[in-house]
């Protein structure tokens, strides 16, 4: 039984599905006017590990995340560089599908796009103002907040508390400061002809328009950063149920933000991370390792201490495991397809109550510990260790992480069975070229 904190309720929830055995996922995905930094690699990790976790326990996952290819950043970037918008997002997004792919996610099985969403997207702000949850002024679509009465129910704020400020843009023309425009009337950069005149439409709008496309009018599951509880998924629900009158979604998941060095992360303070950078200088495994230690609703913290932390960590699951192929293969054993059923059920279940990935790297020391007396042993029980090996990668599997299966030649038999005459010789010179020999190939 998979449970998961909803944002809406602020409780974990038993998870269950709209549809027996499938679940529906829309994770938000980015504005593409610049690199992913590894903030935005987060969600990427988290909400990978989760299809990944569904798909461990039967679920069939259709997960959706979008890219939004219009925006004032990308027109500015585009008019800087002399070149049309869609130069600038394919760029991006190219380089956001090449960072998935280097964290080795499973990527979306649809990725939609804003341009290629706008003829609905159109049709969509004209119901809205039809059905009198909109408002049209110079040209300019503003959703009335007001409208919905379900309003502030994914953030927990309620209208007369806020203060107009941070990501709310005051303006004279809106009938109340919250309310959000649908369509922006522009004469620059790209746009596109609508009732209301030209013009591109509102970030707010584009989503719940997307999900409706690609995944009907109610999903399972709506995940994001923290940062877009208010009032990105705040504004998507409340236009959903003004238009449709249900819940845009049954739960609502975000993960927290990443820290560097104990600071948040920002352009102001000059600590930005890339996240391609910081995959080519970890490597793939200990980037997920790492982003996987700390409970998702928690902040990550990526710092020298952290880093050799998680690397030390990863190092005494992956050793043994290494180990393992590498005598069962000179033994003649073949362990591959075994494994301890029972310390994978025990880390599913630790996954299972709101992915608690901290609870379910327990499991994994736990199980690599059996492993590491089985190989100790003078007559290794192969049954024993061939199935904790096994379990140990088929956890690691569910956290993204891959292990190189190992392939032990005859040329590398030799090389072992030299190495063991040499140290029986005391022949230390031949032994210790020997070992120089078999590290090189990564053996030992």
């Amino acid at each position: 039984m998979i449970r998961l904190y909803n944002t809406k309720t602020l409780s974990v929830e038993e998870f269950k599905p709209i549809k027996e055995g499938e679940v529906s996922m829309y994770v938000c995905g980015p504005t593409v006017y610049n690199f992913a930094h590894i903030g935005n690699a987060r969600p990427m990790v988290v909400f990978d590990v989760l299809k990944r976790l569904f798909e461990a326990e039967g679920y069939k996952v259709t997960y959706v995340s979008n890219f939004t290819d219009v925006d004032d950043k990308i027109i500015n970037k585009a008019a800087e560089e002399g070149v049309g918008e869609d130069v600038i997002a394919e760029r991006y997004i190219d380089a956001y599908q090449a960072v998935r792919s280097q964290l080795n996610t499973e990527l979306p099985d649809i990725t939609p796009r804003v341009t290629e969403t706008m003829d609905q997207i159109i049709e969509f702000i004209d119901e809205l103002v039809k059905s009198g949850h909109a408002y049209v002024v110079n040209g300019d679509v503003y959703f009335a907040v007001d409208s919905v009465p379900t309003y502030g129910e994914i953030s927990h704020q309620h209208l007369d508390d806020l203060e107009a400020g941070a990501r709310i843009e005051e303006n004279d023309q809106k009938k109340n400061p919250f309310d959000f425009a649908l369509w922006k009337k522009t004469d620059k950069g790209i746009k596109w002809n609508s009732p209301w005149g030209e013009g591109r439409p509102g970030w707010h709008t584009e989503c719940v328009v997307m999900i409706n496309n690609n995944l009907g009018p109610k999903i399972d599951i709506h995940g994001g950063g923290m940062d877009l509880r208010f009032p990105h998924h705040e504004n998507e629900a409340a236009q959903q149920e003004a238009l449709h009158h249900n819940s845009l979604a049954n739960y609502w998941i975000h993960n927290a933000m990443v820290n560097i060095n104990g600071e948040k992360m920002s352009k102001s303070l000059g600590n930005t991370l890339w996240a391609k950078d910081v995959v080519e200088k970890l490597g793939t495994n200990l980037t997920r390792w790492l982003m996987s230690s700390v409970h998702y609703r928690k902040e990550l913290n990526f710092s020298d201490e952290t880093i050799e932390t998680a690397r030390k960590e990863l190092d005494k699951v992956m050793t043994p495991v290494r180990q393992a192929m590498i005598k069962s293969a000179l033994a003649g054993e073949d362990i591959s397809g075994m494994c301890d059923e029972a310390a994978y059920r025990e880390f599913l279940d630790q996954l299972d109550d709101d992915m608690n990935t901290p609870n379910a790297y327990t499991v994994i020391f736990e199980t690599v510990k059996k492993l590491n007396t089985s190989l100790r042993q003078r007559e290794i029980d192969w049954n024993t260790a061939g199935a904790a090996c096994g379990a140990v990668v088929k956890m690691l599997g569910v956290l993204g992480i891959t292990v190189p299966v190992i392939t032990v030649t005859d040329e590398d038999r030799e090389l072992f069975a030299r190495w063991n005459a040499a140290k029986a010789a005391k022949d230390f010179a031949a032994a210790d070229e020997c070992r120089a020999k078999l590290i090189e190939k990564g053996l030992i």
